[in-house]
């Protein structure tokens, strides 16, 4: 189950059933849940701390310092939960300063994928080839990345949206909404992923209203907010629309203004 050639340093815990593979470093620090599979040349460091479950490819680093000039070498955190797979190459820090980074459960993190220092990632996130999100970033459950997509610092990516491949992401996302292009631009909300996660389509068509409130009816935000929670009180998922909305310190990504 674990390699001879694998190098695990002794204060490392590993659970029941665990695989390392040839030319793997396990550093101090690391503690890994049952059952997870670790190939071949892949790196992980602490203060690390990964559920069950989790699968790591080749050449995948998990939990290294950051390269911020800021960080001094202080021993920050990486949280990893259950069930995530971390394909070739990529790369997950850990936080700086007082802060750490956090992976939820159940996430695909294609080839070449990295996550900052300091972010929040939810469970269930879905993020293509060389997509990268940097420091201070937050996430939420359901997100889809394409592939080469960008997210600057201290951007919220909100729950149930899809970013389009090559999307240089420079506002926050509102949950539901799918956004494209560089910069990117709302284009809608994100009914494919809605269909394939089982939403009826009455509350698809209340949530496509939401967006036409947001962006079409010329109120403010705060005005589009306001209205929303009056006319949706009961509707969990509205709610979750109006306080991704009403969280943003940087502002929400707008649709174009020759967009319709």
């Amino acid at each position: 189950m674990i390699d001879a050639r694998a190098i695990i340093d002794p204060s490392a815990e590993l659970g029941v059933g665990v695989e390392v593979g040839p030319w793997t470093l396990i550093g101090p620090d690391v503690v890994i849940g049952d059952g997870c599979v670790i190939g071949a040349h892949a790196v992980i460091k602490g203060p690390t701390r990964m559920g069950a479950g989790n699968r790591i490819f080749q050449f995948a680093t998990i939990g290294e310092d950051t390269p911020a000039l800021a960080y001094r070498g202080e021993p920050t955190r990486l949280e990893i939960g259950d069930g995530n797979v971390f394909r070739e190459g990529v790369t997950v820090h850990r936080g700086m300063g007082e802060g750490e980074t956090v992976v939820g459960s159940h996430g695909l993190f294609m080839a070449y994928v990295h996550i900052g220092h300091d972010c929040t990632v939810g469970d269930h996130v879905i993020m293509a080839n060389n997509a990268s999100v940097s420091g201070h970033c937050t996430v939420g459950d359901h997100a889809n990345f394409g592939g080469y997509v960008g997210v600057p610092q201290f951007r919220n990516i909100g729950a149930h949206t899809h970013i389009a491949g090559m999307s240089l992401v420079l506002k926050d996302v509102p949950a539901y909404v799918t956004v494209a292009g560089n910069p990117a631009a709302a284009v809608g909300m994100n009914v494919e992923g809605m269909r394939r996660r089982g939403y009826e389509p009455e509350l698809i068509a209340i949530l496509r209203g939401a967006f036409k409130i947001l962006y079409r009816s010329g109120l403010t935000a705060e005005e589009a907010c306001e209205r929303l929670r009056t006319e949706h009180a009961d509707c969990p998922e509205v709610e979750c629309f109006v306080a991704s909305v009403e969280a943003s310190e940087v502002g929400v990504i707008r649709p174009r203004r020759n967009s319709g």
